[in-house]
């Protein structure tokens, strides 16, 4: 039998009304902001309540976090002036191959900058030793002539205290050669040192050969080699220090009196790297 008209229009807003009741979500509390989904997802119907497949507005894209620019690390001193030797050859030889006015100017140019740095840098320098006491190597070894003068005179004055003492400890071999044209400068000189400070001197003759100066020499019977001494150089001085039994090197060929005193002062009163 036939639906009446208005029966049939009344069903469909039924119908209507029941669906409407089921798909809409609760209603939100009092107070309560979007949630974390509805934040992050577009239509709420179709991509939080009922999850009906996939729409392309349901996930929004996040924008992309922005990269920050890594600071420019400084170039260190050591590079920065690797760079200026670099470019001051550059120029030199382009100034130098390619002669040009340019070329040459450029060169000037730079090499006067470069030279203005160095004149700047010995300026602070020569003011911070002024300031720094403990940095002033004049003041152990003085350069003016006044400065010199003074050092070397109480220098000597200590040279010649320790020099004084050396006899009750210390004696000289002294190694020579008849044919030795260095030996007859150097002989003199030995004995004079020696008479001076009372020190005892052992003359040995390496080739026999007798010796004007030292007259009562012996002959070397291997006293180089056991002293550790090269056997092809002659004259030779040796300090021997008889407290300890060793022998101690001066050195070879002429020495002056007082280069011969100085070095004999300085191995036995100073050590290595205290007096320089």
């Amino acid at each position: 039998m036939p639906v009446p008209a208005n029966s049939m229009r009344r069903l469909v807003a039924a119908c209507l009304a029941a669906i409407c009741l089921f798909a809409l979500p609760e209603p939100a509390a009092a107070g309560d902001g979007p949630t974390a989904a509805t934040r992050d997802v577009g239509d709420p119907f179709y991509c939080a309540e009922r999850q009906l497949g996939y729409w392309f507005y349901c996930s929004k894209s996040k924008p992309p976090e922005r990269q920050e620019p890594a600071p420019a690390e400084a170039a260190s001193a050591s590079v920065r002036l690797d760079a200026i030797t670099a470019e001051l050859r550059e120029l030199k030889a382009k100034a130098i191959l390619d002669p040009s006015p340019d070329n040459v100017t450029a060169y000037i140019r730079f090499q006067r900058r470069q030279l203005d740095q160095a004149s700047l840098f010995s300026d602070v320098w020569q003011r911070a030793i002024w300031q720094e006491p403990d940095l002033d190597y004049t003041l152990q070894r003085p350069v003016s002539t006044l400065g010199k003068r003074a050092w070397q005179d109480n220098r000597k004055a200590e040279r010649d205290s320790v020099m004084a003492g050396l006899s009750q400890r210390y004696g000289l071999f002294y190694f020579f050669a008849q044919s030795c044209g260095a030996c007859e400068v150097m002989s003199p000189i030995v004995q004079s040192v020696a008479q001076t400070w009372h020190i005892k001197v052992r003359a040995i003759s390496t080739d026999g050969g007798p010796s004007r100066t030292f007259p009562r020499y012996t002959v070397e019977t291997n006293q180089r080699a056991k002293m550790g001494l090269d056997p092809g150089v002659t004259p030779a001085v040796v300090l021997w220090d008889a407290a300890q039994s060793r022998a101690i090197p001066i050195g070879y060929g002429v020495m002056s009196a007082d280069e011969l005193q100085d070095r004999i002062y300085l191995l036995t009163t100073k050590d290595a790297g205290r007096d320089y």
